[in-house]
């Protein structure tokens, strides 16, 4: 037999080596879990053994208010404005820098989220396709390959996507703990800056969410303060993630950092320049609950950003069509006013639903006050206090319950038996099946304790239901471990 060996070419490398790469994230827990529901959706008639999808910050709660409002407006839709059609404008080339009819709307909504404490100026807006382009796009504009940014965990997974992928940008945790309910202190601070320094990393700034993404809490305004002082002090930026702005149904209620910045006065010397190092993101994919129609937003006093970015906004612009769309709607300050009193009012009484629940289920919350999610601790359920015992317990969840739920890790938090649990994208009965099948695997084993179970309250929603998920076999899920993506960041 004659050997080909010496004979074959080498093959061209058809993709490029950052196309090619595992630092997308997509192998981590949150996105896997993901992947198992769409092969087996729940559907209450048509697949009541499917996986209910708790790992999807998605805002329902609010459809039938928004429809409404359309039925009542449809020259919104219909593309049309006082009648005539406005078909041709649209459909021709827009400007990158927006619509100003959408624009002047959009500054005006976000006044109003923020209390009317901030104005909001729209020329210091630029449109992207969502929070994920917004996101990167700052992070080419602040950051080159290599510097990083400060991140307080735990954090949303996709951040280890949206930030790095393609940037080259690296994120350096910055460690809460729940002994203070996770919040932010300045030695955690401290210590992510020096940890950076070691790795030789230049620190170009601080990322937070606030409302925090997974943690469902908002910012008290003396952190803010503490923040605003650490960047001033290190002449480096802040982002403010505040898509979730809109969300906040509880006391303290929602703060920006902008009000706070505002609050400080150019009188302080240390701040001179620090309005122009401060950066907001912003979304109506949660407040809104519109995801679909990809219309994220920058928002920066720094005239340098603002020109870069807009630049960038090209490669994910807004369609002209949505923006005519809701500049209509959020030029109806009646509707958003009663729009958001009524959503936030329906997310607390939902958020209620699923504390109650895991409440009686012998399960508790961190204590929350905004957001689409609960913070929830499931350490009762797990055979061992570990990594390894929340990515089994974790596996349970998904292949045995049918329930997909996002594990602390892939948050890079750093205690185990925390998880994500979205509770706004799904009716109230079937967050009651929900509830109903998580106290059946608690009974079934024992809180993870190899004792009794706690005794269960009644389950809001209706009489408690009894179901059965099959349970097959996974091959992905045994290759997960908390040493895989979920944890790549910690070094």
């Amino acid at each position: 037999m004659v050997s080909m060996v010496a004979d074959e070419k080498a093959q061209p490398q058809l993709l490029s080596k950052k196309a090619a790469c595992n630092s997308h994230g997509q192998d981590s827990s949150y996105f896997l879990g993901w992947e198992e529901y769409e092969k087996n959706p729940y559907d209450p008639v048509s697949n009541p053994g499917g996986i209910i999808q708790m790992g999807l910050a998605e805002n329902q709660l609010s459809f039938d208010l928004l429809e409404s409002w359309l039925e009542a407006n449809p020259d919104a839709l219909g593309l049309r404005r006082g009648g005539a059609s406005v078909f041709r404008e649209l459909a021709l080339f827009q400007d990158y820098h927006g619509m100003p009819a959408f624009k002047n709307a959009l500054a005006r909504f976000m006044s109003e989220q923020r209390g009317y404490r901030v104005a909001v100026d729209p020329s210091n807006i630029v449109l992207t396709a969502g929070a994920t382009s917004a996101n990167e796009a700052l992070m080419f504009c602040l950051a080159d390959h290599g510097d990083a940014f400060l991140i307080p965990t735990p954090y949303y997974p996709g951040f280890d996507r949206d930030l790095k992928w393609r940037t080259g940008a690296e994120i350096v945790p910055v460690h809460c703990t729940s002994a203070n309910g996770f919040r932010l202190t300045r030695a955690a601070l401290d210590d992510a800056f020096r940890r950076a320094q070691k790795r030789r990393l230049r620190v170009k700034g601080v990322l937070i969410t606030n409302p925090s993404n997974p943690l469902g809490t908002t910012s008290p305004r003396a952190d803010l303060e503490m923040l605003l002082d650490f960047v001033a002090a290190k002449g480096i930026h802040l982002v403010s993630d505040e898509i979730y702005s809109g969300t906040a149904f509880a006391a303290p209620g929602f703060v920006s950092v902008l009000e706070v910045l505002a609050a400080r006065g150019a009188s302080n010397a240390p701040d001179a320049d620090l309005s122009e190092r401060v950066h907001i993101v912003y979304s109506l994919s949660k407040d809104l609950g519109l995801p679909g129609f990809r219309v994220g937003a920058i928002y920066s006093s720094n005239a340098g950003v603002v020109s870069a970015a807009t630049k960038m906004s090209s490669f994910g612009l807004v369609s002209s069509q949505t923006q005519h769309l809701l500049a209509s709607l959020l030029g109806d300050r009646e509707f958003t006013r009663k729009y958001i009193a009524e959503n936030t009012r329906r997310i607390k009484e939902r958020r209620d639903q699923l504390v109650e629940g895991l409440r009686g289920i012998g399960i508790e919350c961190l204590e929350s006050n905004a957001g689409l999610f609960c913070w929830v601790r499931m350490g009762n359920l797990m055979k061992s206090q570990s990594f390894e015992g929340e990515m089994e317990l974790w596996k349970k969840v998904v292949f045995e319950v049918g329930l997909n739920i996002s594990p602390g890790s892939s948050c890079h938090c750093r205690e185990p038996g925390w998880f994500r649990v979205c509770f706004a994208n799904m009716s109230a009965k079937t967050l009651d099946v929900a509830l109903q099948r998580l106290a059946d695997f608690a009974e079934a084993n024992g809180s993870g304790k190899g004792g009794a179970a706690p005794a269960r309250r009644p389950l809001a929603g209706g009489p408690a239901r009894t179901m059965s998920c099959p349970v097959g076999r996974f091959s992905w899920a045994n290759r997960l471990t908390p040493g895989s993506a979920d944890r790549k960041a910690e070094r």
